[in-house]
């Protein structure tokens, strides 16, 4: 049947009676306006799916609404899912919901300060992967790779933020959301900025993700990332509590020179070791990745921490090297 007998067919239907909300084979009409669950399996037809609207009281006569589908060209477009879609809308409306995939999302929300260790059992859980799995490949340097990241892993690139995902989404998919949002980030203004610091995209996340783990209030920030940014540029030990928290593998309430001894030897120990460490320790948000934009005015003096939960980072007047480094972020 071609589509100009399809199309009079229709027309004379519609031209005899209604075919919106139905109660076909006895279901009773939804309330109009209401949103009714239908759930679409992959590989569903025209007709499939007609008859699955009319259990659910959207339509009458589904063999009708499967040729409408079929002189719509639809019929390739239809994509699975769960829907909600609104009792008494036009086939058409029900149609283009369908067609373009307006599927029901569920929330799952990465807080900013989050290792890929504490990530990791959240996308498993909402994925229905092993939270093992999607550790590992989290923490591979081919992820980071594949992703376009600086690596090591995919520590610090997984951005925090909340996000919407259809059920049945692959962890896979999540993770990649994830990545290309931290991607967004980076646009031309940051990369000259970070430049204009003498950092690259790695070191600048991974000092917004000891940002991130130090502040305890916003407006610490840029003070905690002007004292780093003067001891990089001193040659000064980090001396990062969080650095030597990521090295035991586990947060402790409280720091002790022990358990910085008991670290001594990894290289995200930044008590033992100098420079910035290999790669993030956290998933630092904006505030954090944009701390280094807003620092003080009044450098900060880099100050000698001693263990505890977070780092000493004090500030006092009269540091020109720190005032040189800020005047050039903000130039």
């Amino acid at each position: 049947m071609n589509r100009r007998a399809l199309y009079g067919l229709l027309m004379t239907f519609l031209a005899v009676g209604p075919v919106g909300c139905g109660g076909g084979d006895g279901v009773p009409d939804p309330v109009p306006g209401t949103l009714v669950d239908v759930r679409i399996p992959v590989g569903s037809g025209a007709r499939s799916v007609g008859s699955r609207l009319e259990a659910r009281g959207l339509i009458d006569h589904p063999w009708l609404f499967s040729m409408y589908v079929r002189y719509k060209g639809a019929e390739t477009d239809l994509k699975a899912g769960h829907y909600q879609l609104t009792a008494g809308a036009s086939w058409g409306e029900l149609l283009a919901a369908i067609r373009e995939g307006n599927v029901v999302t569920h929330p799952i929300t990465i807080p900013e300060g989050l290792t890929v260790r504490q990530i990791a059992p959240r996308i498993a859980e909402f994925s229905g992967a092993p939270a093992e799995s999607v550790l590992a490949f989290m923490q591979d340097s081919a992820a980071a790779a594949r992703f376009g990241v600086p690596g090591p892993g995919l520590e610090g690139y997984v951005f925090p933020e909340t996000y919407r995902f259809s059920e049945g989404v692959e962890a896979r998919e999540i993770v990649q959301a994830m990545v290309d949002r931290y991607r967004s980030f980076w646009g031309v203004e940051e990369r000259r900025l970070a430049d204009s610091l003498g950092l690259d995209e790695r070191e600048v996340v991974t000092l917004a993700s000891i940002v991130e783990e130090e502040a305890r209030v916003p407006e610490e920030r840029p003070i905690i990332a002007g004292v780093y940014l003067n001891r990089i540029e001193l040659g000064w030990l980090l001396q990062a509590d969080p650095t030597v928290q990521y090295a035991l593998g586990e947060p402790k309430e409280r720091l002790l020179y022990s358990d910085i001894d008991a670290v001594a030897d990894n290289p995200y120990n930044t008590y033992t070791h100098p420079g910035l460490p290999p790669g993030p320790i956290a998933s630092p948000g904006e505030a954090s990745l944009r701390a280094m934009d807003h620092t003080s005015s009044r450098g900060p003096r880099a100050s000698t921490p001693t263990p505890r939960t977070g780092s000493d980072a004090r500030v006092a007047d009269g540091d020109p090297q720190a005032r040189g480094r800020i005047a050039r972020w903000d130039s």
